[in-house]
């Protein structure tokens, strides 16, 4: 019995020497091991950068009535199931719901201690904000051309033969050919995953160095962190501002944002989290919306280049690499844009249901915030309803 009990000690050892040297090799597995999947508070345990609000603040109008009508309104959820949208909204642990039309403020419902300017990260839906500023760093020629190799920006990068061949174009298209493991397929590989591993880290650039290159580049589209991040830091270098100082001076300044945002960053002084930590209110989210509807105006002055705005939501003849839902939403320049039936809505969006939705056809704005989604895309079908449009689901 007693070699028993020896082997079951010296296994027992065996495994936590094993975890302290795991935990000791990867610090930021305590992390995921602590916080699991993030929730909208998690950003909280990292340096943060504020953007500071707008000097001149714009405000959305507030009719006396709004349309509660829009609480019966059938919307599909993600079993397909036709629910009003007082329900989808409460199966989605919605916290933060408003639709804008004609910058009037048509609709609007708030959960858990939630208001319009509740700051919250919108998680993916950062990846859309890195987009909106590599347009304008382009447009004022701090960037050249988005066929320039990232390395010419990144010159540390040289000593990582993956980023050889890798261009600016190829990271928006998240086309990199980087590898990257995402979190599907179990806790066990969630908890090892890239997708964990990107978000935790204390020190993204050390993971950069090390990434292997596992497609051509170009070749294969991949959803994934590591190229919006890559931008982030392009864009601090083709700069010289961080990317909260470069938001706040070329869009949060001249849009009317009535409260402070902030960036994530992975340590004091390092780089941007740009590919899921941007913490914004909801009203002031509303704003990059109403300057999109705009193609990249407000009030009068330029603040993102037309011919951005427009290369950016509309995908023209280039073959989708990716199709979500029964809108069939392909990604493009980190953006979601919908390719089934009539055309010209998009999205930013983040995991739990983080949304900004945008839809020029009917001057229609949609931010919600939520703690899980209720899956599916209605907003086209409360755009199309309260426009007096027609508007059906496809049949499955």
């Amino acid at each position: 019995m007693k070699i028993f009990k020896r082997i079951s000690l010296f296994l027992v050892c065996t495994l936590l020497l094993s975890l302290l040297l795991l935990f000791l090799l990867k610090p930021y597995l305590i992390r995921v091991l602590r916080y699991r999947t993030p929730d909208a508070a998690t950003y909280k345990i990292f340096p943060q950068e504020i953007v500071h609000k707008s000097s001149s603040v714009f405000h959305f109008i507030r009719p006396a009535k709004q349309r509660n009508d829009l609480d019966t309104l059938h919307v599909l959820d993600g079993n397909n199931q036709s629910i009003p949208l007082k329900t989808y909204l409460k199966n989605g642990q919605v916290n933060a719901f408003l639709v804008i039309r004609n910058d009037s403020v048509l609709y609007e419902r708030y959960d858990k201690g939630y208001s319009d300017s509740t700051l919250t990260t919108i998680f993916s839906g950062a990846k859309s904000m890195i987009s909106i500023l590599i347009g304008q760093a382009l447009g004022e020629g701090k960037i050249k051309s988005l066929n320039d190799k990232v390395m010419v920006y990144i010159p540390e990068l040289k000593a990582n033969p993956a980023f050889a061949e890798i261009t600016l174009k190829n990271l928006l298209d998240m086309k990199s050919g980087l590898d990257f493991q995402d979190a599907l397929g179990g806790a066990l590989k969630a908890f090892f995953s890239d997708e964990a591993k990107y978000y935790y880290t204390h020190d993204m650039q050390a993971e950069l160095m090390k990434v292997k290159l596992v497609n051509q580049p170009g070749t294969v589209w991949k959803y994934k962190s590591i190229d919006p991040i890559l931008l982030g830091w392009v864009l601090k270098k083709a700069t010289g501002k961080s990317v909260a100082q470069y938001f706040q001076s070329h869009v949060w300044q001249h849009i009317g944002a009535a409260y402070d945002a902030s960036w994530g960053l992975d340590q004091v002084n390092g780089l941007t989290n740009t590919a899921s930590r941007f913490q914004v209110t909801a009203i002031d989210l509303a704003k990059i919306g109403r300057l999109y509807l705009n193609k990249g105006k407000y009030n009068g002055l330029q603040v993102v280049p037309e011919n951005w705005v427009n290369q950016s939501v509309n995908i023209g003849v280039e073959k989708p690499a990716s199709a979500k839902g029964w809108q069939q939403s392909a990604h493009h320049y980190l953006w979601w844009i919908p390719q089934e039936g009539e055309k010209g809505d998009y999205a930013a969006e983040g995991m739990l249901g983080q949304r900004l939705y945008i839809d020029p056809k009917t001057n229609t704005i949609v931010v919600q915030f939520a703690d899980h989604g209720a899956g599916n895309y209605p907003y086209r079908k409360i755009s199309r309803y309260l426009s007096g449009l027609p508007f059906s689901y496809p049949k499955s």
